[in-house]
């Protein structure tokens, strides 16, 4: 018997929501096939049966919380199984696949990497294809510049109980003076309620939205931007190139602010409070918030700074739409070093936005609007975005944040400088 424990889901993912078995006891299941459906507060994904064989025992009903290292399923091996079966409405045949002995995580590392894992030489035991496996294939397939660094990130590291192996949760309270979390009052001897468990990615949110108000200390910055000739290119664009993804103004933000973080690689950075040292990112890579039916989610757009204004657009209507359907990736919602939010397609005069720790500066867009101001000693309509930048100030201080914004401005208002990069 062969029991299933819950993988290493990689990015510092210590747990999931089961969302969904594709099996139950007494099935047959072949490697590879769909076991179950989990999600983290990255993305949804599809765990495939480590054997083949009959379905024992399956641990945790759908909305459970399973634990890396958790037992999910139990297994009866029976590798002469040969099982074609159509599960929603896909037929899986494995009698045509050639078999190969690696762990899901390493199956998964090496779709990520784009590696077919049937060309890797496997070094484990019995020939088993390893993570380090995978990368070393990388290697050879990659110039010396774009090499993998094998090194364990430290953010990957967790905890673990010496006897279980299982990540250890902290006490939420430890450590942080005149914090009292107190039991609620009995609503429900005063009225009707409805209890909803906060699970998944409501409850990443809240815990990182915590976080950050916790540990930041938060400082704001607004002004309004006068994007009047912006819009008008923008529109224009859009009717000139009526078959490719619209052009938003989102888009032209994304581009001002990935060039001027270089100028301030102080809102480019992270606080390591252990370390008491600023880590600054030399590279620029925009996340940007967009809502799903599932929550709150921040796809991130890779070197903006290196792309144009059109290929961000193109990319920022990819990643919301997989957003939406649920098809988007843990790698497309990962990395971003700076944040922008944007509600003005909502509505609200502007916004306050809490930063994406451990990120040390988000931008908030607020709604594009006429508004009466005075130009040229006149008074005329133009349209105004109102924009606010919030900010660490263990690492940058007020002045450095009006500078910045003054820039956006000076950016925003002078289409000029974004018709070569468009």
């Amino acid at each position: 018997m062969f029991e299933f424990k819950l993988p290493d889901l990689g990015e510092g993912i210590h747990e999931g929501e089961l969302l969904k078995w594709y099996v139950k006891e007494g099935d047959s299941i072949n490697e590879d096939d769909p076991l179950c459906e989990m999600e983290t507060d990255k993305a949804t994904v599809m765990i495939p049966s480590p054997r083949t064989g009959t379905v024992l025992k399956l641990n945790g009903k759908p909305g459970d919380t399973i634990l890396v290292n958790q037992v999910m399923a139990v297994i009866e091996e029976n590798p002469s199984i040969k099982l074609e079966k159509t599960i929603d409405s896909k037929v899986l045949d494995n009698k045509t696949t050639k078999r190969v002995a690696a762990a899901p995580a390493t199956r998964r590392l090496a779709r990520e990497m784009e590696i077919d894992i049937t060309t890797v030489k496997g070094t484990g035991s019995a020939g088993k294809v390893t993570p380090d496996d995978v990368r070393l294939a990388g290697e050879k397939t990659s110039s010396p510049d774009n090499k993998i660094d094998n090194k364990i990130d430290s953010k990957d590291v967790a905890i673990l109980d010496p006897d279980t192996q299982v990540p250890i949760k902290m006490d939420a309270n430890a450590g942080i003076p005149f914090l009292e979390i107190s039991a609620l009052p009995d609503y429900a001897s005063t009225g009707p309620v409805e209890k909803i468990p906060m699970r998944s990615l409501r409850k990443k949110v809240a815990i990182k939205t915590t976080t950050s108000m916790i540990l930041v200390p938060h400082v704001a910055h607004m002004d309004e931007c006068d994007v009047t000739e912006l819009e008008t290119l923008r529109k224009t664009l859009n009717l000139k190139n009526k078959d490719a993804p619209k052009i938003t103004l989102l888009s032209f933000v994304v581009k001002a602010m990935a060039s001027l973080l270089k100028q301030y690689p102080e809102f480019n950075a992270s606080v390591d409070p252990h370390k008491m040292e600023i880590i600054h990112k030399k590279y620029y890579h925009i996340g940007f918030a967009a809502d799903t039916p599932k929550g709150l989610i921040v796809p991130v757009i890779e070197h903006g700074d290196q792309k144009s204004v059109s290929k961000i657009a193109k990319e920022i209507a990819s990643l919301a739409g997989k957003g939406q359907n649920g098809t988007i990736t843990a790698k497309e919602l990962s990395g971003s070093t700076f944040t922008i939010t944007n509600v003005g397609a909502i509505g609200g005069t502007g916004v306050i936005p809490i930063i994406n720790y451990p990120e040390c500066a988000i931008l908030g867009m607020g709604r594009v609007v006429p508004k009466p101001i005075v130009k040229d000693d006149e008074i005329v309509i133009r349209t105004i975005l109102p924009v606010t930048l919030c900010f660490d100030h263990r690492v940058a201080d007020g002045v450095r944040a009006a500078y910045l914004i003054r820039d956006l401005k000076q950016m925003l208002e002078n289409p000029m400088i974004f018709l070569t990069k468009v």
